[in-house]
């Protein structure tokens, strides 16, 4: 790596969820370069066995590696979840996930010390936000719920339409007659739904959205090992896209979700890493 302050960080998620982490990371570490990549030929990941989240993430790093990144960040709570501690020991470049940062930020919300959270089948039967709230407060109740059809209505544009909102009931009505006062959004495609998910819940409700603490934490990582690109040269505020399948859908959900146009996503072969 010639440069590491003005190197990449990668990022990425099962498909165009992680987006949401990109956007936050853009917004809040302006001058960094990201190379982002969704892995649109697999998603959704939230169905799979762990050994094929691990298989998957660790074919995804070696890509991002052969871009140079300085750090890596997981932007899918199932991958996250499931493949977080055995990629980190494996590589030796940073990798950081949005679990941690989102149960953290719910500790600190919740003044009755009860918690939901929502997120695909997967995320929720590893357990893994219960057992990080519990390390972090084991007197904090928390209510775990998946939803599992949030993913394909976010990724085919139903984000504004009314099947979403009966689903949203479908699912939450259980979360909402509960007595929590803090939720996470457990997965990176639901912040794209949030309002209708906030409607729903009521405003009695913190909404914990992992995007945002999870660029906060990147910021203090980057800072903390001297990698941050201060925007000193012109090697800085590069964004690119790469998916494993269907580059112009991708790009299309890009544009309503990143705050500038994505002109150009490319497609990688990621069962050759």
């Amino acid at each position: 790596m010639e440069n590491r302050n003005t190197a990449p960080v990668g990022v990425f998620d099962s498909g165009v969820g992680g987006l949401t982490v990109a956007r936050e990371i853009s917004r809040q570490l302006p001058n960094e370069n990201i190379v982002y990549f969704g892995d649109t030929a697999r998603v959704p990941y939230g169905s799979k066995s762990q050994n094929t989240i691990i298989r998957f993430s660790e074919q995804i790093i070696r890509f991002l590696k052969t871009k140079e990144v300085k750090a890596i960040v997981i932007a899918c709570n199932t991958a996250s979840a499931l493949a977080l501690d055995a990629v980190r020991d494996e590589f030796d470049v940073p990798v950081m996930g949005v679990v941690i940062p989102g149960a953290r930020a719910a500790v600190e919300a919740t003044r009755n010390r009860k918690v939901g959270v929502v997120g695909t089948d997967a995320t929720v039967q590893s357990g893994m936000y219960t057992k990080i709230i519990h390390s972090m407060a084991p007197d904090v109740t928390v209510i775990e719920k998946a939803c599992p059809l949030f993913v394909p209505l976010v990724e085919e544009g139903f984000k504004d339409h009314n099947v979403t909102q009966e689903i949203i009931e479908y699912y939450l009505e259980s979360m909402r007659s509960s007595d929590i006062d803090a939720m996470i959004l457990g997965c990176t495609h639901y912040p794209l739904i949030r309002s209708k998910i906030r409607e729903y819940m009521g405003e009695k409700i913190q909404i914990v959205n992992p995007a945002y603490e999870t660029a906060m934490d990147l910021k203090k990582l980057l800072h903390e090992q001297g990698m941050e690109n201060d925007g000193g040269s012109e090697a800085h505020s590069r964004y690119s896209f790469y998916v494993s399948d269907a580059a112009e859908k991708f790009r299309r959900f890009a544009n309503t979700v990143m705050p500038f146009d994505v002109p150009t996503t490319n497609v990688v072969n990621i069962e050759e890493y």
